[in-house]
């Protein structure tokens, strides 16, 4: 399997370089050449399997410089002993067509533990065959969820540093003191002045910079990415859309059926559409937004443009007015280097692009578009608690409400599989308004308050965050950043 860059389809990597590289020196996504095509008898053998099972079978498809034997360590390594009940994607039924793909059973409550339990152990055994022998130096930019789920899965990996950067006021209070309370001896965690976007931009910057890159050689370190710019960041997310169809298999539906995705940096989504490219029968993706519903008008109108108000919504996690993996899909859709960096371009120069007409109806056939904005994301948490009684996030709940508007619109109720990203506790202090608005409580008290009202409890992660030591308190300029890097690495 061989992997290019979504700038230069001329530029060839293995598997390990584009996971231990992160992003291409050109400022590409690294993407595999082809992807594996998967008939009937390969999901009926994955449906008698348990999920580190099928995930050891689809990341062979893609690992072919990694040992069938380090396939099977590093799933086992992720999700044996990490998730509840060993079980890290179950399918929880909603109603007669609509089933919530539960991916927060992990040890920091999010979806992107599913990765970034997994990640740290390709990673290390990708550097490991690259020969390079530097220590590897993780930089991420998070919206919330994926800061903890790095920081959780990489601390204290030898030959390992973590650098995370998140929007000062643009996070939940609990994931602020999650990642502030991170122990650890090789991690470091600082807030920017800014949002997601400023944050993302900055460790884009530092990471194409060849000044700041030969620093690190010299010094005997190389950059590498956990955010989903990072190919071993995304493969994993392929996994629990075909395991879900597994599921559906078991319970014997076996026909087409529609996903439903909360998403703002587009990772999660895509894997659903890399999934569906391989033999997984998704008809419609549709794509869940909250107020900052670029994405939505991108896929209505075929215009990427990132030049509009940037909302802060009770849904952090997706708060982003700049997709980075929609680059891939680009890619994949136009099957042109040369237009996605000409559109790569405008988007740097000016904020804005257009797609031309034939990928524009490419992207239509398989994306469906919606948004909420806070209200409606409320109320859609207290209805699906009142109608089903479950409690679901306020990301979640988008993809609820998305999903209902384009029934309602469509009169599609085929099977669905709604995609729920995080534990409710992570925002239990908005899902506790919704629910029960009059509580008077503040955002750590709500945990305990919203336990109460809903019966549902609070996940052991979770518990006591409010007593845990605040190891990182320092905020910072965006144009520091680098200056931050080079402090906490003790680089002149």
């Amino acid at each position: 399997m061989i992997y290019n860059s979504t700038r230069n389809s001329k530029l060839e990597v293995s598997a390990s370089r584009a996971i231990n590289d992160g992003i291409s020196q050109d400022g590409g996504l690294f993407v595999p050449s082809e992807l594996p095509k998967l008939d009937s008898a390969f999901f009926e053998r994955l449906s008698g399997l348990d999920y580190t099972g099928r995930a050891a079978e689809v990341l062979r498809l893609f690992l072919d410089d990694f040992t069938d034997s380090e396939i099977s360590d590093c799933v086992r390594g992720a999700y044996v002993g990490s998730f509840d009940n060993d079980d890290p994607a179950p399918l929880h039924k909603l109603s007669d067509n609509a089933s919530v793909l539960e991916l927060w059973h992990g040890p920091t409550c999010a979806f992107k533990d599913m990765a970034l339990q997994l990640l740290p152990h390709l990673l290390t055994r990708s550097a490991k065959k690259t020969g390079d022998g530097k220590r590897t130096v993780i930089l991420v930019a998070t919206s919330g969820d994926t800061g903890k789920a790095a920081l959780e899965g990489f601390k204290d990996v030898p030959d390992t540093d973590i650098i995370v950067f998140y929007p000062d006021r643009g996070v939940s209070n609990a994931q602020k003191l999650q990642m502030a309370t991170q122990t650890g001896g090789n991690v470091f965690v600082s807030a920017i002045n800014g949002n997601f976007d400023d944050a993302q931009s900055g460790v884009k910057r530092i990471f194409v910079s060849d000044e700041i890159k030969a620093k690190l050689s010299e010094n005997g370190m190389a950059f590498s990415s956990a955010n989903s710019i990072n190919w071993g960041r995304l493969l994993p997310q392929i996994v629990y859309y075909v395991s879900a169809y597994c599921d559906l298999l078991k319970e014997g539906k076996s026909g087409a059926f529609n996903v439903v995705v909360p998403t703002g940096n587009f990772g999660n989504i895509l894997a659903a559409f890399y999934a569906k490219c391989m033999g997984v029968p998704v008809d419609k993706l549709i794509c869940a937004s909250n107020r900052n519903n670029v994405l939505t008008d991108f896929i209505a109108d075929g215009t990427y443009d990132r030049n509009r108000g940037f909302y802060t919504t009770i849904s952090p996690s997706m708060d982003i007015l700049i997709s980075s993996n929609l680059e891939r899909l680009l890619y994949h859709i136009s099957g042109s280097d040369s237009k996605v960096r000409d559109w790569m371009k405008q988007l740097s120069n000016t904020g804005c692009y257009t797609v031309d007409g034939e990928t524009r109806e490419q992207i239509s056939s398989h994306f469906v578009g919606g948004c909420a904005d806070d209200a409606a994301t409320k109320a859609t948490i207290k209805d699906t608690f009142d109608r089903y009684g479950y409690l679901c996030d306020t990301h979640t709940a988008v993809a609820v409400k998305v999903y209902n508007d384009y029934v309602k619109a469509t009169g599609d109720d085929k099977q669905t599989v709604i995609v729920s990203t995080a534990s409710p506790y992570k925002f239990a202090a908005d899902v506790l308004d919704a629910i029960h608005p009059d509580h008077g409580c503040d955002a750590i008290s709500a945990m305990a308050e919203l336990s109460r009202v809903t019966g549902v409890k609070v996940p052991k992660p979770l518990e006591g965050l409010d007593k845990r030591e605040v190891r990182f308190k320092g905020v910072c300029e965006p144009a520091d950043m680098a200056k931050v890097v080079y402090d906490y690495l003790k680089i002149n």
